[in-house]
């Protein structure tokens, strides 16, 4: 290039400027999701002080120590479930500073499965739910509003296979999850053999020819409605603890119905023996 074209560029005053580069948040100053509490001595406390809060807690791999001990100490005696993860999911689930601990919230806070039971005998309509392994947290916070709107009492959930109650369920249930009492269990069958012990009856949802059609059978109140996995339905274990099986009579051919909308049926018909036209 000459001399002569050199002189044809505008000076470097007078260019454009450069674009600056994007910014990047840092995941530290990333505002912490509401349903999270990272970090080891913030998740110690909260177990100590309010465990009923708390859905569950996870550790990143290898971790040792006197706090963690404590932890995981904690979680056993509220009888909170834990597990130890690798690290890259715990990043992914927050990329902040968590220590190697994260706690993720529940929904609203959990009670004992008499708590439970007893919701149920005084409620408007003397049901509760039973979740046998229901995964989808918007399948469980679906059945908790239909639940809550029909005037149910509460709902009952194994502690480890269970579907999460964080935003997913929350958002779902728009908040009546934390206006119905919800307990996780450690052993379904054990809760179902106390409801039973209680006077309720307990009843599965089934979809085999066997079952007693829901809509011509008059079970007794209080009641206990059991509902199974996705994909699986009822465990045999569950399953004998069932006084009755019901099922949900289609016109049409249809694979399966999704377990919100075959609980929401159920119920509904519960509803309708429960509070007779006048």
């Amino acid at each position: 290039m000459s001399a002569h074209d050199r002189s044809r560029r505008p000076p470097a005053a007078a260019r454009p400027p450069r674009p600056a580069p994007p910014a990047v948040a840092s995941p530290a100053s990333a505002p912490v999701p509401e349903d999270l509490l990272p970090g080891r001595k913030p998740v110690r406390e909260l177990l100590e002080a309010q465990p009923a809060t708390v859905d569950d807690v996870l550790l990143r791999q290898g971790l040792r120590g006197a706090d963690i001990d404590a932890i995981v100490a904690s979680c056993r005696q509220a009888k909170v479930r834990f597990r130890f993860v690798p690290a890259a999911d715990l990043d992914r689930i927050y990329p902040g500073n968590h220590q190697g601990v994260l706690a993720r919230l529940a929904a609203g806070e959990f009670v004992d499965v008499s708590d439970v039971l007893d919701a149920a005998r005084a409620a408007p309509l003397p049901v509760a739910l039973a979740l046998d392994r229901v995964q989808d947290p918007g399948n469980v916070g679906t059945l908790a509003r239909t639940l809550y709107a029909l005037g149910g009492g509460g709902l009952i959930l194994p502690r480890h296979e269970g579907a999460r109650l964080g935003p997913g369920a929350a958002k779902a249930a728009a908040g009546t999850l934390s206006r119905l009492a919800v307990a996780k269990a450690a052993n379904l069958s054990r809760a179902l053999d106390e409801a039973l012990d209680a006077g309720f009856t307990v009843i599965g949802a089934a979809g085999e020819e066997g079952a007693q059609n829901v809509f011509s059978f008059t079970p007794a109140f209080p009641l206990m409605l059991v509902l199974g996995n996705e994909e699986e339905g009822l465990r045999p274990g569950i399953r004998k603890r069932c006084q009755v099986l019901c099922r949900i009579p289609q016109a049409r051919p249809l694979d399966s119905m999704n377990v919100a909308q075959a609980g929401a049926i159920i119920l509904g018909r519960l509803a309708a023996l429960a509070f007779p036209a006048d």
